[in-house]
């Protein structure tokens, strides 16, 4: 226990001397969380508080382009801006850089009377099919496409939202016109008002409810998904200072060192794992802790840590381990310290993409949606996900974490091999 404890204190202080790695370890992280977070916490509001830009030009001056116009406001997602005079591709483009819009429309001027004789087409054929006559009515050919401009900056998600939404809005214009004229038709006088609005605004309420193991009903934030995932990514960056660390003894000459001295370097390995993993404790309650008391004051909303604090620590002792086998690994098979960083930095980054740290797992196809499987942050993730998202107790990671324990033995397996070939032990 003496010759453990006394090589802590060794690698304690050599640690401390490394000043850039704990900014890596530490700083980085923790400004990642913070910057990744609130993007993402801009991008789950955009519905409930950003709103689109959209810039319309409206060149009819029917009822309907007004109705439609009217409904796009309606769905809370625009923004929207007039702009007057005849606008053509090259015009509309460059009123929506001016006023940096995402999104432009133009209203084409024969808009209205298409829609009023579409609709008074379908009430004719309506009545038709009920055994009464209804006016014959010239159609004017098929309503134009109303054409959408949009910045290439936009996602392909987010135009398919803004696509359902629009087609909502004009659905609504054709539907009212449809009814206003079948009514008309039918009793030879307008539509009332609340009985428009009674059958248009007649639809089934929608209740989203997060499915949690635990029976709460708390809707997870951005916060709730982007903590635990970067904690994962901040544990397995300690690659960066660790390996580089078992690099620089084997260049120097220390494993040949302690092979003439009454020990043994398994003492020394057994040493870092236990100094890294106290680091990447410290890196997860410093992280947890920003999340749950800085996070407020910045406008972001809080961390609620899992109800099952026992699991929490075993799944960030297990994560950790993992992380420390790691980069024990790649220092023992690198030759030098650049390759050590190098590869490191490019693994972890590699990992973390298909461990669905970047990009979720559930929208992965083919190849690497299977990766994922053989990533260890995969397996980190989803159980910090089963407790802070689904409300998780310790039977329900117990799984994940025996893929993780596994994960970690082979790495340790990996990393004696090759102390062993290197007749470093």
């Amino acid at each position: 226990m003496f010759k453990l404890a006394a090589t802590i204190v060794k690698d304690v202080r050599i640690l401390l001397r490394d000043k850039v790695g704990i900014a890596l370890m530490f700083i980085m992280p923790i400004v990642l969380v913070v910057v990744v977070t609130s993007i993402q916490n801009s991008t789950f509001q955009l519905v409930n508080k950003n709103k689109l830009s959209i810039i319309i030009n409206n060149s009819d001056t029917g009822d309907a382009s007004k109705q439609l116009i009217k409904a796009i406001n309606k769905i809370g997602m625009f923004k929207a801006t007039q702009v007057s005079g005849d606008q053509n591709e090259q015009k509309i483009a460059g009123a929506m850089h001016q006023q940096d819009a995402m999104l432009g429309i133009i209203i084409p001027s024969d808009f209205s009377a298409k829609v009023n004789a579409k609709s008074k087409s379908v009430a004719g054929k309506a009545l038709k099919s009920f055994g009464l006559e209804g006016d014959s009515v010239k159609t004017l050919g098929d309503i134009d496409p109303l054409t959408v401009y949009y910045n290439p900056v936009l996602q392909e998600n987010i135009r398919l939202s803004v696509q359902g939404a629009l087609r909502s809005a004009l659905q609504l214009v054709e539907s009212r016109e449809t009814l206003r004229s079948l009514y008309f038709s039918m009793n030879e006088k307008e539509l009332p008002e609340k009985l428009e609005n009674e059958m248009l605004n007649n639809q089934t309420a929608i209740n989203e409810i997060p499915v949690s193991k635990d029976g709460t009903r708390t809707t997870p934030n951005a916060t709730q998904h982007n903590v635990p995932a970067w904690t994962i990514f901040a544990m397995f960056f300690i690659i960066m200072s660790l390996s580089g660390s078992v690099v620089r003894e084997k260049v120097s000459g220390s494993f040949i060192r302690l092979k003439t001295l009454p020990t043994n370097y398994l003492v020394g390995m057994l040493s870092k794992q236990i100094t890294y993993l106290a680091v990447t404790m410290l890196q997860a309650a410093v992280i947890f802790s920003i999340g749950i008391w800085l996070f407020p004051y910045v406008g972001l909303p809080a961390l609620n840590l899992p109800s099952d604090v026992l699991a929490l620590v075993i799944v960030t002792i297990v994560c950790g381990w993992c992380a420390v086998s790691y980069a024990m690994c790649v220092g023992v098979f690198a030759q030098t310290q650049e390759q050590a960083n190098g590869f490191g930095a490019v693994s972890i980054v590699i990992l973390a993409c298909v461990g669905g740290l970047m990009v979720p797992s559930f929208a992965m196809q083919g190849f690497f949606k299977s990766a994922a499987n053989i990533s260890p942050m995969h397996w980190c993730l989803q159980a910090y996900y089963s407790l802070f998202l689904e409300g998780g107790k310790l039977k329900d990671v117990l799984n994940n974490i025996l893929l993780l324990f596994i994960i970690t033995l082979l790495l340790q397996v990996l990393t004696f091999v090759g102390l062993k070939r290197k007749n470093l032990i």
